[in-house]
């Protein structure tokens, strides 16, 4: 766990895969929205708040592809997609869920007439 995080910080401005957490507080929600929009890549983050209205603006200003309410890492165990935004995706489809099932499927369409 890393806290009081400053966006020019190498650990904020890379990406880490393991069990690393990094915090960074925000004096305001703008500032806060603000500091995830300037950055270049967008595979999770995560808010805490209280308040359903912060909640929701958050979902929505922000590009990152996982979004995490009051929970530190926002990663689903589950048959959803999972992937990054902005420079921290690669690809045309996410990794797990309906995306991942299509990609291995060779999909046909039959269209018959029948006499």
């Amino acid at each position: 766990m890393f806290t009081n995080v400053k966006p020019e910080m190498v650990i904020a401005r890379e990406e880490i895969f393991g069990p690393v957490i990094c915090i960074m507080k925000a004096d305001s929600f703008d500032a806060a929205v603000a500091i995830v929009k300037r950055h270049e890549l967008g595979n999770a983050s995560s808010i805490f708040t209280s308040s359903g209205q912060v909640r929701r603006e958050y979902r929505y200003q922000v590009e990152p592809s996982m979004l995490g309410v009051n929970i530190g890492v926002a990663a689903p165990m589950a048959f959803f997609p999972f992937g990054g935004a902005k420079g921290s995706f690669f690809g045309d489809i996410k990794a797990h869920g309906a995306d991942a099932v299509d990609f291995y499927t060779d999909k046909k369409v039959s269209i018959v007439r029948w006499f």
